[in-house]
């Protein structure tokens, strides 16, 4: 029995297959089409997950939507006419989409499913979003927590999932939103809505919470369980095209920061602020939900899950034994949530779980490729490589990083979600100072105060971070152990702002934060047993378990997905090396991408 799990139309579309009840194969569009948080109908995702299972769409046993189309149109009919003849220009531009395509959903998917004469199945959003959290997780029995921007009607809910069944017992709903609240604030300081949101999050140890009190007194009013309602004059996002409106803009001192303007040390407090909140509001609703349900673990998927700077403070809080969070938290991740509803709770079919590992594999679920077919693209394009021996790998790559080289490392499956864990990874010199400012300028090409991640082993984690278990989807942010941080001096103690960037804080000064935290990706030798190697190999050389991890992309773009595009990327930036599978090639003995593509660097603005 597969099931075909699909997620589009609002951003980050996506597929997901499953061969009885066993994730085989999960994907976004926008790592196919190249286009980023594309949402699309995910033909290119679908058809990878077709052959990834080796099955015809006529074989499909069911297939699932992850949301429910109709009730999403009737809130959107109904809030544009509460606000009628406000929002007209909104209403055109989305109106006809809806007409056109989005109502439609049913039969665009027979027709893009040739063959497919089976159910289709409509859970709801926030459904979709507990389900690929919960079922994915290594729990029994726990209570979930979701927090996006909308799906439906529900932005927040909860619930709790016992053995192949969920039941949600409560929501908050549009339009009061606490992911449509950060990304109000994400909008107003210069970003781009459902792709900046992580930068805010990035931004906020520059700041200080000065507009915290603003935020509660005039813009939401929070309630001891965490429910909240949102004074709706302070933003635009219901019926307009902006986020925010002019009575927001006049309550924080002017109109949003223009995009790639120089930041201020207001966009710094703002960040701080909003972030403060967020976080505060998230504790509070654990609590309630601990309060209710009685459970020991806690499920975490939505948006406003990837706010790991939010959910490492959860976690240290101690409200829950332990949490989950789905590594795709997004709507990505909806993809895998409707099939999983598909599998346990329309077919009935029985949980079976050891209670100690999740069912997301390391969340590597993407396209591989062998070294035949790579050898075989090498050739074609007459690149120069060497070819390395299983053996000879891990060592020769630890030595190149030792040696302050960056590295493009393209190995195993492509990863389901934002981030990179290893197989579209670009690598560094943990603890070399100079190590964040290169990627960033010359490799990125994107703002200087963005951290990087650490790839740690496992075993590890605990001895250069304060965290007491394993952390492999790069979820959970922790301070750096008190020993291997750097003590500033009076002057550094003094700075403030982006001032604060280049000093060094520690023995891993490349992926130390200028708070001391750090977003923390460990590694086993299970999931991803060659990172692994390498990563052994570099502490038996050079005394650190520790190297940079930053996702293997430039700037406006997807993470890389094929070995055409990372031989791309690879040229288009100042990377030393790009190893893909067992095949290195050097920078240097290179020639022009111009010369040979007919290329012209045009990077997207976001």
């Amino acid at each position: 029995m597969h099931i075909l799990g699909i997620s589009a139309y609002y951003h980050d579309s996506a597929a997901c297959i499953l061969k009885n009840g066993e994730i085989i194969a999960a994907a976004q569009e926008e790592r196919f089409t190249r286009k980023k948080h594309d949402q699309n109908f995910p033909s290119n995702a679908i058809k990878y997950c077709l052959e990834e299972a080796s099955i015809q769409s006529s074989e499909l046993g069911l297939v699932a939507f992850y949301d429910k189309p109709f009730l999403k149109f009737e809130r959107i009919l109904e809030t544009y006419l509460s606000s009628a003849p406000r929002g007209i220009s909104s209403f055109l531009k989305a109106i006809p989409l809806w007409i056109r395509k989005k109502l439609w959903i049913k039969i665009l998917i027979q027709e893009e499913l040739e063959g497919y004469k089976g159910k289709i199945l409509f859970p709801e959003h926030h459904a979709s979003h507990a389900a690929s959290a919960f079922y994915a997780s290594p729990y029994k029995d726990a209570a979930f927590l979701t927090m996006d921007g909308v799906g439906e009607w529900a932005t927040t809910s909860y619930g709790i999932g016992q053995e192949n069944q969920m039941e949600i017992l409560a929501d908050i709903q549009f339009p009061h939103s606490l992911g449509l609240l950060y990304s109000s604030f994400t909008y107003y300081t210069g970003f781009r809505v459902n792709s900046g949101e992580y930068k805010v999050m990035g931004l906020a140890p520059y700041g200080e919470p000065k507009y915290k009190d603003l935020i509660y007194e005039h813009l939401i009013d929070v309630k001891e369980d965490g429910s909240f309602l949102m004074d709706m004059t302070y933003f635009n996002y219901a019926s307009g095209l902006t986020m925010t409106s002019n009575k927001f803009h006049d309550l924080f001192g002017g109109p949003p920061r223009e995009p790639e303007s120089e930041l201020s040390q207001k966009e710094m407090d703002l960040a701080r602020s909003i972030q403060e909140v967020t976080e505060e509001i998230v504790m509070k609703m654990a609590s309630h939900v601990k309060k209710v349900t009685g459970k020991k673990y806690l499920c975490l998927a939505g948006g406003v899950a990837l706010n790991c700077v939010s959910n490492g403070k959860l976690l240290r809080s101690g409200i829950f034994e332990d949490i989950f969070i789905q590594p795709a938290a997004g709507d990505a991740g909806g993809a895998l949530g409707c099939a999983y509803i598909a599998w346990y709770q329309y077919l009935g079919k029985e949980r079976v779980i050891d209670g100690k590992s999740d069912f997301m594999k390391g969340a590597y679920l993407g396209p591989k490729f062998s070294n035949e077919k790579i050898k075989t693209f090498l050739d074609k394009k007459n690149y120069k490589y060497i070819r390395l021996t299983d053996d000879e790998l891990p060592e020769l790559i630890a030595d190149l990083v030792a040696d302050q080289k960056v590295i493009g490392w393209f190995q195993g499956r492509m990863e389901f979600g934002p981030r990179a864990l290893g197989g579209r990874t670009i690598i560094g010199d943990a603890r070399s100072p100079e190590t964040q400012k290169t990627i960033n300028l010359k490799i990125k090409y994107r703002e200087s105060f963005r951290p990087f991640a650490p790839s740690v082993r496992e075993e590890d984690i605990s001895k250069y971070f304060e965290i007491d278990r394993p952390s492999p989807y790069m979820l959970l942010v922790a301070d750096v152990k008190k020993e291997k941080q750097l003590k500033m001096s009076e002057e550094q103690e003094t700075y403030f702002g982006l001032d604060k960037l280049n000093i060094a804080r520690s023995e891993i000064p490349a992926v130390t934060h200028v708070d001391y935290s750090a977003r923390i990706q460990s590694v086993n030798k299970i999931t991803n047993p060659r990172y692994y190697e390498m990563l052994t190999k570099f502490n038996e050389k050079y005394g650190c378990p520790v190297i940079v991890n930053t996702s293997f992309n430039v700037r406006g773009e997807p993470i890389v997905c094929t070995p055409e595009d990372a031989y791309i990327c690879f040229m288009r930036t100042e990377m030393d090396y790009l190893l893909l599978n067992n095949f290195l090639l050097k920078k240097s003995d290179q020639q022009s991408l111009k010369n040979d593509l007919d290329w012209k660097l045009e990077f997207e603005l976001d």
